[in-house]
């Protein structure tokens, strides 16, 4: 509604009319609400202009501390009539947050946006960095255990008479026909110091 209290009337005093327009207000309500969401009477406020403002506890979950408002006044000598319905928070009443315009929730928004992915980029150049330490200790460790594995294996000795790795002479050595050999190079020795003898005393004997 839009009709304005009476301007005559004294804002310190409150009409009784409207102090008692309790049915007046509950027959509101219910246009806009169930009649079992609105509790007992609550009092009233004193406004400008001579309006009231009847309060009654409201049985919404989810609203704890608030209360059904009806403004009511009286208008032009007539009887009161109700200015309007609504639903206001008391003395400690659980409030939502101040609303944000949302130009300016979408900015806080994409920046928090673009520093998140900023440092998902920083975070993942760390790892790379850290990955490619970690490959290169892991190489390091593998040559030192290699060099120390070679340093530890005996190494065979090789010369021109070695055949993967074994001394050829040496078998030779050992071996029975290496010894007949010698013993048949020995009378062969023998055999031509004889005939050398044999030439000389031939040739002495000559005359």
């Amino acid at each position: 509604m839009t009709s304005k209290p009476e301007q005559g009337e004294s804002a310190s005093v409150a009409d009784e009319r409207l102090t008692g327009a309790h049915d007046l207000a509950l027959s509101a309500l219910r246009e806009i609400t169930p009649a079992d969401t609105v509790g007992p009477a609550a009092g009233y406020t004193l406004e400008d202009g001579g309006v009231v403002s009847l309060r009654f506890h409201t049985r919404l979950s989810g609203y704890p501390g608030w209360f059904w408002t009806v403004s009511v006044a009286v208008v032009e000598d007539s009887e009161p009539t109700v200015l309007e319905v609504e639903l206001l928070p008391g003395e400690g009443a659980l409030l939502a947050p101040d609303w944000v315009p949302w130009a300016t929730r979408l900015a806080e928004y994409q920046a928090a946006q673009a520093a998140a992915a900023s440092d998902g980029v920083d975070d993942e150049s760390d790892d790379d960095g850290d990955d490619l330490d970690d490959d290169e200790s892991d190489d390091d460790e593998s040559d030192d255990d290699e060099d120390d594995a070679d340093d530890d294996e005996p190494k065979a000795r090789f010369h021109a008479g070695d055949l993967d790795g074994v001394d050829i002479d040496e078998l030779d050595a050992d071996h029975p026909r290496h010894e007949a050999d010698a013993d048949s190079d020995d009378e062969d020795d023998e055999g031509d110091d004889l005939e050398d003898d044999d030439d000389r005393d031939e040739g002495e004997r000559s005359y």
